[in-house]
């Protein structure tokens, strides 16, 4: 008489246990791996916050290449609204970043910003900030 044969059930099930160990203990050693691999940050400079917004980051630049500019000029030249560029024009002034001079030409109020000493050597070290960042990025 013939035997019967086992129920392939019982191997299934015995056989996906061992899958599901083998895939279970894969999965612990990856986890594993994932926690001794920390990756390293370089180490990047601090940039100037005041500086690296847009539009004051415009200004800056604007200035740093004329003498002086009117606020119609900068307005035009970055493109931007007449609140806008009061709000970030005062905070570089605040920071004594900027000058600025208020005068009537005629009967018509003109303003006219120029960009301090200090305003200049805070862009000349904003700019190698960014160099340093760009070199840093650039090795990696």
């Amino acid at each position: 008489m013939a035997r019967p044969l086992p129920s392939r059930r019982k191997h299934a099930k015995h056989d996906s246990g061992l899958r599901e160990k083998a895939h279970g203990k894969l999965r612990e050693q990856t986890r594993q791996d994932a926690r001794d691999h920390i990756p390293v940050a370089p180490e990047l400079p601090e940039l100037d916050r005041l500086i690296h917004e847009r539009i004051r980051l415009g200004i800056v630049s604007a200035l740093a290449t004329n003498d002086s500019l009117s606020f119609n000029d900068l307005k035009r030249l970055l493109k931007t609204t007449d609140g806008n560029l009061s709000v970030h024009a005062r905070k570089l002034e605040e920071a004594q970043y900027i000058s600025c001079v208020k005068f009537f030409e005629g009967r018509v109020p003109r303003t006219e910003y120029r960009l301090t000493a200090a305003g200049r050597r805070a862009l000349a070290e904003y700019l190698d900030q960014m160099e340093e960042w760009i070199r840093v990025t650039r090795e990696e």
